[in-house]
């Protein structure tokens, strides 16, 4: 995550060309059916659990009340996907609205997993091995990116420079920033999949805003048939169809 480990966009891309098609065909595993239509959000809060778009219209919040919060997930994600020359960042393509909405429904409070005892230390290849729910280990996970924000830089974490925020965030992935219950890293690991989910997602979970991940791919999304095209020698680029779109 520093200057010199940072993937640019593409090689990001390229890097995970097998998560657009996964993610995008497997989004609604996450479960919480919320609106994606409108403009691009701005972040900026107009108070009561909402944020304001950039036509003035507000898009709720269901799990984060807390603004800081809500923006310091919002940064962590854009960082982690960030807008370049090849497309939209995560908060362009509602990332942030996309893991309010999981966290506020069965992903977050972990309801269709068991999550009884009793619990041991595992190996970082047994994965969740944790009684805390998902919606706990972001918000201590959130705190804790703060706190170290402070510890190291006296701002928060919405407030540091790119660089800055890189170097945080590097440092959770290597679970060098105290938590308790888990490791910073495997809280990374949840943020960073969450992230992708957002934006390869289909719309009606709350990410991939106008459908700018799949564009970015050239996936085609939601479509009833390829009989058209599939006889074609030459790639089809096929205009994106989300699931909403098959309601008309």
């Amino acid at each position: 995550m520093s200057e010199k480990s940072s993937l640019s966009r593409r090689s990001f891309l390229k890097a995970t060309g097998i998560v657009a098609g996964a993610a995008a065909m497997g989004g609604g595993a996450f479960a919480l059916k919320a609106n994606a239509k409108g403009a691009n959000p701005s972040y900026e809060s107009s108070g009561g659990g909402h944020s304001t778009a950039s036509s003035g219209s507000p898009r709720g919040r269901i799990f984060f009340t807390n603004d800081l919060e809500f923006a310091t997930i919002s940064e962590a994600a854009e960082r982690i996907f960030p807008k370049d020359d090849t497309g939209p960042g995560a908060k362009e393509l509602s990332v942030p609205y996309f893991i309010d909405n999981q966290l506020a429904g069965a992903y977050g409070y972990n309801a269709r997993e068991y999550t009884q005892g009793p619990f041991a230390a595992g190996a970082p290849t047994q994965g969740y091995q944790t009684p805390l729910l998902r919606k706990d280990i972001f918000l201590q996970g959130i705190a804790a990116l703060n706190t170290q924000s402070e510890a190291s830089f006296k701002k928060t974490f919405p407030e540091l420079d790119d660089t800055q925020k890189d170097q945080v965030l590097k440092m959770c992935e290597e679970s060098k920033i105290a938590t308790a219950g888990f490791t910073s890293g495997y809280f990374f690991l949840l943020l960073k999949n969450i992230v992708l989910a957002g934006v390869y997602s289909d719309p009606i979970y709350g990410g991939n805003n106008g459908m700018g991940g799949w564009k970015m791919k050239n996936y085609p999304g939601a479509q009833m048939a390829y009989t058209d095209v599939v006889t074609q020698e030459k790639f089809a680029v096929i205009e994106p169809l989300s699931l909403a779109d098959m309601q008309h």
